[in-house]
């Protein structure tokens, strides 16, 4: 008997062994978290010849870009470059165009999915972190556990040599010791401006909104969502969080549409104090309006209306918060960024509950005057979008939480350009931007405090240094996301294009790390940023030639001429009024003769198209003209921000060298012909 009973035990303990033996994956790069960055990191790997695990504690990849984000937030195109830029290609070749920049959730879905299958990249859903291993500051591996019913029969070890937090939150980072920040600091610590507390015009209330209850009662205590703390010295630190919502993608076309519905924990008192903004503003309708009015040397802002509307290709929208009361909410977040699972599950659906009741009480509730009603109920839900959520987002928008705090911080002096860094491996240009952090009473009136939006100088480089923990703290983890920035700094880097530039780098500075056998922090980054210089999308092929006005070498300026700041890249050439011809040539140098495929950038095509455009192409021996009207210029939604546009002046035989060029030509001297930028794209 005590012999099978041995025999039964030693085989339980090889069975457990077994298993446990099972459990454990050994890869050269493990990816925590399907976010954009995320997937591009996983692609860049693979396609460097790496294995490569990605673990997404969720269920959905993509992250914001295919969880409502459909109208991309870049301040610049210029800055987007390498796979982030391909995957804007690939969107655009969807659309039938050379890029697209405002998208549907599932388009994004379907690049990111072919993507992952042109790679075969594998990815493990629904895991999330429970612990990290580290010795000698290198982490060895990982442990997972199922999201949604974890158990330790179920978790499994990821052991690779070379991790990349690619999270949203920075949980990977956080428990490998790395140091982070959370909230704002105060604008002396790195003798910033734009920093820590600050009232600002901008999404603001206007003033004289009670914040009682009972107007005018303070004993009757506040309204939902304003809190009951004093206004800290303008310019101090402290832990606050700028708001998070949810991109939400709805349409107008009753044929695709998903009614408003009231939702589970519905309570109208949350929305008393949007009531109260809507009266005093007289809302003609839903759509938020920005004007600037100067008056002298004062300038006053005013932002009214409930939501920023972004127009989307197929009559969609991207609903994005607007003026003082609307899809943010307001202070709601703030244990989120070191929260555990079930706090931030818990956060999650309150913001669910609050956008979903914010749409209902704007289309029934009886407060809200009639005609508004009857504009928000135009809208709903896209039944062909998120169709396992019933056409609602399944991304919560967490626009800031924990910040590493790396080898070197990113600050608004780098944003600002008074210091560049020359270690850069990718670009941002969006403006400084933060949401509101909190909503308090000053003066007896309800106000928004924290937010920010101040525009950069223009495209600024990203220190790789911003990407790596300090060495002593771990020597193989890069932190695309959650980087080291202040929280100004990172109000300007955060987009998604820019989190897929930063994971293609952070992945090919991975595998020069595993191929050198020396920590990310060693590695030569030079070399790194050659790599990404001469196969940006990792095919080997022949690069494409961009010629931007401000290209002294390949650009001859004739007649008169103004400089102005937008376009592509800094700037754009504007004719002005003249007796003669005015003229940019744009004159690249071709490596090899063959086929090209020229495109001519278009800036602000609603706002400053002068009728019509002509150009002069000439390929080596003989000249075409080509003259472009706005018929010719193919605009798909509008996101108010990047709304230039890529117009295809089609294919041509050019011969290498210097010889060949495209003319930009104001012919009769008459002014507002723009000259921006010129790509030559070989055909292969």
């Amino acid at each position: 008997m005590k012999k099978i009973r041995y025999t039964i035990l030693l085989m339980a303990v090889m069975f457990s062994i077994s298993a446990v033996a099972q459990n454990i994956r050994k890869v050269d790069i493990c990816i925590y978290g399907g976010s954009s960055a995320g997937i591009i990191a996983a692609y860049t790997a693979k396609k460097l010849g790496k294995s490569v695990l990605v673990i997404e504690p969720g269920k959905y990849i993509g992250g914001l870009t295919t969880g409502g984000l459909g109208a991309t937030d870049i301040g610049n195109k210029y800055a987007i470059t390498g796979l982030a830029k391909e995957f804007y290609r690939q969107i655009g070749t969807h659309y039938g165009k050379l890029e697209q920049w405002t998208f549907e959730p599932h388009v994004a879905s379907k690049v990111f999915d072919n993507m992952i299958a042109e790679a075969k990249i594998e990815i493990v859903r629904n895991h999330r972190l429970t612990g990290v291993q580290k010795t000698d500051g290198y982490i060895r591996e990982i442990t997972v556990e199922v999201s949604d019913k974890p158990s330790k029969i179920t978790n499994q070890t990821i052991q690779a040599k070379v991790f990349l937090d690619c999270t949203y939150e920075g949980d990977l980072m956080a428990k490998a010791g790395v140091s982070y920040t959370i909230g704002r600091e105060s604008n002396a610590q790195y003798g910033e401006t734009y920093n820590g507390v600050q009232l600002s015009e901008y999404h603001q209330f206007p003033d004289g909104i009670d914040p009682y209850v009972v107007p005018g009662k303070p004993e009757s205590g506040l309204l939902y969502g304003i809190n009951d703390a004093k206004m800290n010295k303008t310019g101090s630190g402290d832990k606050l969080i700028q708001a998070y919502n949810f991109r939400i993608c709805l349409t107008q076309d009753k044929s695709n549409q998903i009614p408003f519905t009231r939702p589970e924990n519905y309570d109208a008192k949350k929305y008393a104090l949007l009531a109260r903004v809507i009266e005093k503003e007289s809302w003609k309708g839903i759509n938020g309006t920005f004007k600037r009015i100067t008056n002298g040397d004062s300038v006053t802002v005013i932002n009214e209306g409930g939501f920023l509307i972004k127009y989307m290709p197929n009559g969609k929208t991207d609903f994005n918060n607007f003026g003082a009361f609307s899809t943010d909410m307001v202070g709601a977040n703030y244990d989120y960024p070191e929260g555990d699972y079930a706090t931030r599950e818990k956060i999650w659906k309150a913001h669910e509950d609050y956008t979903k009741g914010l749409f209902y009480f704007l289309a029934n509730d009886n407060s809200v005057p009639l005609h508004v009603r009857n504009d928000m109920q135009t809208w709903g839900y896209s039944k062909d979008e998120f169709k396992d959520l019933n056409g609602f987002s399944n991304q919560l928008y967490v626009r800031e939480a924990r910040r590493m705090v790396g080898e070197m911080v990113m600050t608004q002096k780098h944003c600002d350009g008074i210091e560049t860094v020359t270690d850069g491996v990718g670009m941002a240009a969006y403006g400084m931007d933060s949401h509101t952090c909190q909503r308090i009473v000053i003066n007896g009136m309800v106000k928004n405090e924290g937010d920010v939006q101040i525009p950069v100088a223009g495209p600024y480089p990203i220190s790789y240094r911003a990407l790596v923990p300090k060495q002593s703290e771990c020597k193989n983890i890069l932190v695309p996301i959650c980087l080291s920035a202040s929280h100004i700094a990172f109000g300007s880097i955060r987009m998604e294009p820019v989190f897929m530039v930063m994971g293609q780098s952070a992945a090919t500075a991975a595998v020069m790390a595993i191929d050198s056998k020396v920590s990310v922090q060693d590695i030569d980054v030079a070399k790194l940023q050659k790599i990404l210089t001469e196969d940006p999308i990792l095919d080997k092929k022949p690069l494409e030639i961009l010629v931007d006005n401000e290209d002294k070498d390949h650009v001859i300026i004739n007649g008169n001429w103004k400089q102005a700041k937008g376009g592509y890249g800094r700037s754009v050439l504007i004719s002005k009024a003249s007796e003669k011809e005015n003229t940019v040539k744009f004159s690249p140098s071709l490596k090899q003769s063959g086929k090209y495929t020229v495109y001519a950038y278009i800036p602000e095509v609603n706002k400053k198209f002068p009728g019509e455009l002509n150009f002069n192409i000439f390929n080596g021996k003989t000249n075409k003209s080509l003259t472009l009207t706005s018929s010719d210029i193919k605009v798909l939604g509008n996101n108010n921000e990047s709304n230039g546009e890529w117009v295809n002046l089609g294919t041509y035989n050019f011969n290498a060298g210097r010889q060949v060029f495209v003319e930009v030509l104001d012919k009769h001297g008459k002014g507002k012909v723009i000259a921006d930028a010129i790509i030559f794209k070989p055909i292969n």
